[in-house]
């Protein structure tokens, strides 16, 4: 009779933006509809809404591109009341040793951060909650010991101040931008300790200093800023999912020795949101 395995919890980790990918949730689009308009971006497909059957058939080529790069996808259960609930980025995020849950600003998103505390327990990883304030992934960009934090409709300072209070010995720095854009990272996306993606209309000239002062910024046109150009997936070693759509900043990202794959999930962005938004990293080393 062979022994049985003790069980092995998870130990998130997750001190970058562009460290290798180890471990990271999706969630399908098996539900996703536009129902409530809750973004720019939604307003603009609203009548042609979403085609299920085919934003399914390229989240599949995302999940099968992570796992040819040996990424360890974790898929959350969809449910029909969670229209919104492929963009798994958005009610986590993983800070250094800890994951928090997001407080979420749409009541239409609620639901979801139950599936998510229900499948972190499942793998025997502990979480913050920040319930009762407003901050959500998207808005959170991490590098080392900095943490830059999008400041919007989704995002208030006062949840800045709270999610600080559990980072001693990080750097927070609020950034805030045009609501419209919906979330910092699809206008500003770290690739290397050197490197970002922005797109420099989102934001006073001021905040672009700052992220200049730590970073060579490589600039998104507005085109493809509504492709969602800057909203990559970074997953090491200077390997880059983006979609197929945004040739110039492809483009730059190969000048700059970038080695871009290439996957078109362009019916899952009429939504709002690419691949940083579509996944919740976990484990990066």
């Amino acid at each position: 009779m062979l022994p049985e395995q003790s069980f092995q919890p998870l130990v998130p980790r997750c001190n970058t933006e562009y460290e290798p990918l180890r471990d990271v949730f999706l969630c399908e689009p098996k539900h996703m509809t536009i129902v409530d308009v809750i973004n720019e971006t939604q307003k603009h497909f609203k009548d042609e809404n979403i085609n299920v059957e085919k934003a399914m058939a390229q989240h599949k080529q995302f999940v099968d591109t992570l796992r040819k790069y040996n990424v360890n996808v974790h898929l959350l259960t969809p449910g029909e009341d969670r229209p919104e609930q492929v963009f798994a980025r958005d009610i986590g995020f993983t800070i250094g040793g800890k994951v928090f849950i997001a407080g979420m600003s749409n009541d239409i998103r609620f639901d979801e951060q139950k599936v998510l505390k229900q499948e972190l327990k499942s793998l025997g990883i502990d979480y913050i909650d920040l319930k009762g304030t407003n901050i959500e992934g998207g808005d959170v960009v991490v590098d080392g010991d900095h943490v830059f934090v999008g400041i919007s409709d989704r995002t208030t300072e006062e949840a800045v101040d709270v999610l600080r209070g559990h980072l001693e010995g990080y750097e927070v720095v609020p950034i805030p931008f045009h609501p419209k854009y919906l979330h910092l990272d699809c206008v500003f996306n770290i690739l290397s300790p050197k490197e970002a993606l922005v797109f420099r209309g989102a934001m006073e000239e001021k905040y672009e200093t700052v992220l200049a002062k730590h970073y060579d910024l490589i600039h998104v046109e507005e085109d493809e800023q509504f492709t969602l150009g800057v909203n990559v997936l970074s997953i090491g070693n200077k390997k880059v999912i983006s979609l197929p759509i945004n040739k110039n900043t492809n483009k730059e990202l190969k000048k700059r020795g970038y080695e871009i794959i290439e996957v078109d999930i362009t019916e899952i962005i009429k939504s709002g949101g690419s691949f940083r938004c579509c996944s919740m990293p976990i484990i990066r080393k």
